[in-house]
C-alpha cells in the first residue's frame, strides 16, 4: 500500500527548506551512511556554549555494567541556591550524536530559571546495542539524583528531557524510574520521541523518503539497536516504550511532534495511553512540521510556538516543584 506525500504535507515556511538539506540529514539512511551523518551531527562544547554566562563541567561515572561513561553539569556561573534541575539525552536516533547535540535549552534554562542541567554521553548503537542505552540513560539519571547535594539542586524539581531518540530514551528512563522505585522525576518533556520499533503506523508509512527522519532511516536505526529481535515480540518497553502494557503512575508528560513525520502517530499513542492510565500528558502536534523543526528553523512561526509551549510547560513544572513539600526519597 502506498501513502503518497506532497509538498502540501509541509508548512509553506518549511517545505522550502527540505531541496537544501538533502544529503545533510539522514533521509533514507542505512547503516553504510552511518559514519558520514555521526560526522555532520557531532556538536562541540564550544558550539553549545558560546559565550553564554554558564559553567559546564564533566564527571566521569559507572555506567550499564561498570562501563565508564560522561556526563557534564551546565549551571549559570555562580549558582549556588538549590532549585531546579534537568536530565537531559541527546537525539541521533540512538546511533549518533553527542551529549552536546539538542542540548541549547539547558544554557537556557540554566540561564532564566538557574537550573543544573546533566546531559549523559550514552554509548550508541550498533557497537552498544540494547540494553545499553537506556541503561547507560537510567546510570546517569541516578548518578544525578544522588549528587543533588553536591551539585546543588533540589531532587524534588527534577525533570528528564530528551529529543527524537533522546526522547524515547527518556521515556524508556522514566519507566526505569517507576519500576525500580528510582529517582522521583517532576515531569518528563518528550520532544518529537522514538517510541515504537515497529514502524507499523500510518505515519510511518506516509513520511518514507520525505523530511528530515523517514521510515527507512527509523528501520536502520532500530534494526541497530534491536537486531534481530527488532519488530519481534521480545522487546523491552524499556528499549522502545511503545511497547509498554503500563503507562500509569508515569510524572506530568509533555509530548510533542511534527504533523508530517514519521514519530506523528506513535507520539499521540503514547500520549493517548498516559492519559488513559488516568496520568498528565500536554500534547501538541505541530501541523505541516517535519522531524526536529524547531531546532532546524527556529525562526519559524511553527517553531517559534512550539518553543514557547515547551518553555511554559516545564516553567509551570519548576514552579509546580518549587510549592510542593519535600518529599521522604
Amino acid at each position: 500500500m502506498t501513502h503518497p506525500t506532497s509538498s502540501t504535507d509541509f508548512d509553506p515556511q518549511l517545505a522550502p527548506l527540505l531541496p537544501p538539506l538533502k544529503g545533510y540529514v539522514p533521509l533514507q539512511m542505512t547503516l553504510e551512511q552511518l559514519e558520514h551523518f555521526r560526522r555532520l551531527s557531532h556538536v562541540t562544547r564550544e558550539t553549545l556554549m558560546g559565550d553564554a554566562q554558564v559553567s559546564c563541567v564533566d564527571y566521569s561515572i559507572p555506567g550499564y555494567q561498570g562501563a565508564e561513561i560522561v556526563v557534564s553539569v551546565i549551571a549559570r556561573q555562580g549558582h549556588s541556591v538549590p532549585g531546579p534541575a534537568v536530565y537531559h539525552i541527546h537525539g541521533g536516533g540512538m546511533v549518533m550524536g553527542t551529549r552536546f547535540a539538542g542540548a541549547k535549552p539547558l544554557v537556557e534554562w540554566a540561564l532564566r530559571h538557574d537550573a543544573v542541567c546533566v546531559t549523559v554521553e550514552y554509548r550508541l548503537a550498533p557497537e552498544h546495542p540494547a540494553p545499553t542505552l537506556v541503561e547507560d540513560c537510567y546510570a546517569g539519571l541516578a548518578w544525578m539524583a544522588a549528587h543533588a547535594d553536591m551539585l546543588r539542586f533540589d531532587p524534588n524539581q527534577l525533570v528528564i528531557f530528551g529529543g527524537s531518540g533522546g526522547g524515547g530514551l527518556a521515556a524508556g528512563t522514566t519507566l526505569l524510574a517507576r519500576d525500580r522505585q528510582g529517582p522521583r522525576l517532576l515531569g518528563q518533556l518528550l520532544q518529537c520521541p522514538m517510541l515504537d520499533d515497529r514502524n507499523e503506523t500510518e505515519s510511518a508509512h506516509r513520511y518514507d523518503g520525505v523530511g528530515v527522519w523517514d521510515r527507512t532511516s527509523n528501520l536502520t536505526a532500530w534494526r541497530a539497536v534491536l537486531g534481530d529481535r527488532c519488530g519481534g515480540p521480545e522487546v523491552s518497553p524499556y528499549s522502545a516504550p511503545a511497547r509498554a502494557s503500563d503507562l500509569s503512575r508515569l510524572p506530568p508528560t509533555f509530548i510533542d511532534v511534527g504533523g508530517a513525520e514519521t514519530f506523528r502517530d506513535e507520539a499521540v499513542a503514547y500520549a493517548r495511553g498516559i492519559l488513559a492510565a488516568g496520568g498528565e500528558c500536554e500534547l501538541h502536534v505541530w501541523g505541516g512540521a517535519f522531524h526536529g523543526f524547531y531546532d532546524i528553523a527556529p525562526q519559524s512561526d511553527l517553531a517559534r510556538a512550539c518553543i514557547a509551549a515547551r518553555d511554559a510547560w516545564i516553567a509551570r513544572m519548576f514552579a509546580r516543584g518549587a510549592m510542593s513539600p519535600c518529599s521522604p526519597s
